[in-house]
């Protein structure tokens, strides 16, 4: 639960917003009108400072404005949030609630370890009718040791989670089956019924509390998943004991019904179908490299009965006909609920955000979700920032709900499935029916999907409480490959919002400006705010320019993001950490705007990059550990020249950003490390790799047993010339002409 907000936090939240707007607009009419009006020695070099100045300050302004009204937004959602109690929860749930939630988990060459934590936080979740699926997508037939034996550790996962859970699982359906009889016969609830219960409540925290002190604890994920996932739920279920002793040595006892909701709810928590599948075991399917298309073919399969038919090709699912053999069925499912492999769910996440979806007036939220948290205690001052940052974002995800300008966050979502297939689209690819549920256009899936559902008349809504969390990534290699990612495809999708716009208001639906203002930010500001930065690092502009104005617009901003960390448990001064880590991360999240724009201009897809996940560390380009050291050097420059020019505003601004940033490279990159991958990278660029040997003109088919079944099946696969050998040929022969 987030902590509720006082009247004088919303007041003071109130009052940034109006002073940020304020000094912007007596900078505007101070410095910029001034200069333009009095100034007579005007020239266009001046001109043009003033108009780009003024241009990065409104929109650094913009993008500050819009963090300011989603925390507000944010503020107002905790404040009125009142959590469902207990007892309504399961009474949402009884009476043979028999709607599905098939749990997607996507792993690609994942620690096992690391995926056998999400899977039982998924395992564990008090839900009637659970089904998990491990999407593995690692490749079928590896040759590498190391990666036979993770390959198998996957797939082994599964059966040894459902194996483990068969015990309790058994044990309390025989308890809720009597306890459902003496329902059923009308006997009244006795004390040794409720002491009965109480056992089975103590029984199921002792072996939760066994499980988890067999657990290791190499890391902070380990101790969240034996403190906060094994732990919170054997503490839940030591209070529910606690509460039927009271009601033993009171004399007292629950009604029957609330006796069978508590016998019910141990063997929701205990039983749950897991499975494993692996798409590209099979031809038919997609193969394409990325999360979303391996959600998308398993989704591609919900609902109907399969056959596998072998061909020369390999395995191929073929929808079964009636009265034929089902090799593969792939039940209906009401929720759909996708988590990325590194991530874990509290033990009510599923109840609380379906309950929630079924509330009245939610009949059209197609995604619900608690925006992801950082695991606490990161070993690393990265990762903790990391963090930090993560757990800001949670927050403003929270206040774009309010204002209806709520985006999917992919690392977990419950969605219903009726909404998917609304926004679904089919091509044939060779041969076979391709389905895209959830586009992967872009590396950014999630934002778009988003885009798409909306246009289908659905809407999404976050959950305002913490009740999911995710690794981030430990070391600054890594973290670039996440932070690329990120910044990839805003761009790309921004025209597709501008279209659900426009059509929204052709049919006469009211778009609030702010939904509008809000959603813009999202998926630009790192454009804007990164060559906004590079502008006021790189350019020398007139100090006639600077005010103190500027500052004061930005000082709400970074106190109430100081007040947010604080919140958020962490340090009030780790808005100074974040500025030098953004500096660090600039040439970062330049490079994933530029290709957005090359993707633009070639429309080809951008692989999907993902992040490593590995205990040491990842190396890094040399690009992104040289150009931090560059911005403390030239920043150091800029100092030293307007020292000399008397240009003190310019002067304090380059001090600033030098000391930030060298501050953040020993920190958070490591002096050592970088000079390692720097080298690293020049010796990657000056060594090339040997191309393949160019293959015969004539093309012989080899003597002895032919794969008649191979060309049967495919036919003559020869690749015939491209357009180029076939000019080049064209200029051959009439030369010899």
């Amino acid at each position: 639960m987030h902590p509720i907000p006082s009247a004088h936090a919303l007041a003071l939240g109130r009052l940034a917003i109006v002073v940020t707007i304020v000094c912007w607009a007596i900078y505007v009419v101070t410095t910029v009108l001034r200069e333009l009006v009095e100034n007579n020695d005007f020239d266009l070099r001046l001109t043009l400072e003033l108009v780009s100045y003024l241009l990065v300050v409104t929109f650094l302004t913009f993008s500050a404005l819009m963090y300011l009204m989603a925390r507000q937004g944010a503020l107002y959602r905790f404040r009125d949030h009142r959590r469902v109690p207990r007892a309504e929860l399961d009474r949402h749930f009884d009476g043979g609630y028999d709607r599905l939630i098939t749990v997607l988990v996507p792993s690609y060459i994942e620690e096992p370890s690391v995926v056998r934590q999400t899977l039982w936080s998924a395992a564990l979740q008090e839900f009637p009718n659970l089904r998990i699926v491990l999407l593995i997508d690692d490749p079928p037939h590896p040759t590498d040791p190391e990666r036979i034996a993770s390959l198998e550790a996957s797939r082994a996962l599964p059966g040894e989670i459902e194996a483990a859970l068969r015990e309790p699982r058994e044990r309390f359906v025989e308890a809720a089956e009597r306890c459902n009889a003496r329902h059923e016969a009308g006997e009244p609830v006795t004390q040794s019924d409720v002491a009965e219960l109480a056992d089975h409540y103590r029984w199921a925290a002792e072996w939760l509390e066994g499980m988890a002190a067999a657990e290791p604890a190499l890391d902070h994920t380990d101790d969240f998943f034996i403190e906060r996932v094994l732990g919170g739920l054997a503490s839940d279920l030591r209070l529910t004991e606690l509460a039927l002793r009271g009601a033993v040595d009171q004399g007292g006892a629950p009604e029957s019904d609330r006796m069978r909701q508590l016998h019910n709810r141990l063997v929701w928590i205990f039983s749950a179908e897991l499975t494993s599948f692996e798409r590209k075991g099979y031809r038919s399917l997609s193969h394409e490299a990325n999360k979303a298309m391996n959600i998308n073919a398993y989704i591609s399969l919900i609902g109907k009965d399969w056959t596998i038919e072998q061909t020369a090709d390999g395995a191929v699912l073929r929808e079964a006909a009636p009265g034929e053999q089902v090799d593969l069925s792939v039940p209906e499912s009401e929720y759909l609920l996708t988590l990325d492999a590194d991530s874990m769910l509290l033990r009510d996440y599923c109840v609380r955000l379906v309950e929630y979806l079924e509330q009245p007036g939610h009949e059209r939220v197609a995604v619900t979700q608690t925006p992801y948290s950082s695991f606490r205690g990161a070993p690393t001052r990265i990762g903790r920032i990391a963090g930090a940052s993560t757990d800001l974002q949670h927050i403003q995800h929270q206040g774009m709900s309010y204002y209806g300008a709520t985006f999917w966050v992919g690392a977990n979502a419950i969605i219903r499935t009726r909404a998917l297939q609304d926004i679904a689209t089919t091509e044939e690819v060779g041969g076979f029916p391709i389905t895209t549920y959830i586009q992967d256009r872009t590396v950014i899936e999630d934002t778009e999907s988003s885009i798409d559902i909306g246009a289908h008349n659905w809407t999404l809504l976050n959950y305002p409480e913490r009740l999911s969390y995710s690794a981030t990534p430990p070391d600054f290699g890594s973290l670039i490959v996440q932070r690329r990612r990120w910044a990839n495809g805003g761009l790309l999708i921004f025209p597709k919002l501008l279209e659900q716009i426009s059509e929204r208001r052709r049919v006469r639906e009211r778009v609030l400006l702010r939904e509008v203002l809000l959603r813009t930010n999202y998926m630009t500001s790192i454009a804007w705010s990164s060559f906004g930065l590079l502008f006021l690092l790189a350019y020398p502009y007139d100090s006639r320019l600077l005010s103190a104005w500027v500052f004061l617009a930005a000082v709400p901003y970074f106190w109430c993001m100081g007040a947010d960390l604080r919140a958020s448990g962490h340090r009030f001064t780790d808005i100074f950490r974040i500025y030098g880590f953004n500096l660090v991360l600039l040439a970062v999240n330049l490079a994933g705007v530029l290709k957005s724009v090359q993707q633009a201009m070639t429309g080809e897809k951008i692989p999907f990059a993902r992040t490593p996940k590995v205990r040491d560390r990842t190396a890094a380009p040399a690009i992104y550990v040289l150009v931090p050291w560059l911005i403390v050097g030239f920043s150091a420059f800029t100092f030293w020249r307007d020292i000399q020019a008397e240009n003190w505003g310019n002067a304090a601004f380059a001090l600033f950003n030098a000391t930030l940033c060298l501050w953040a490279i020993v920190t958070y990159i490591g002096v050592w490390n970088s000079i390692v991958d720097f080298v690293l990278g020049v010796i990657d660029w000056l060594f090339v790799p040997p191309r393949a040997p160019k293959r015969p003109k004539n093309v012989t088919y080899p003597a002895g047993p032919v794969n008649w079944e191979a060309i049967l099946y495919h036919g003559d696969r020869r690749l015939g010339p491209t357009r180029r050998a076939e000019k080049l040929e064209r200029r051959r022969r009439a030369g010899r002409r």
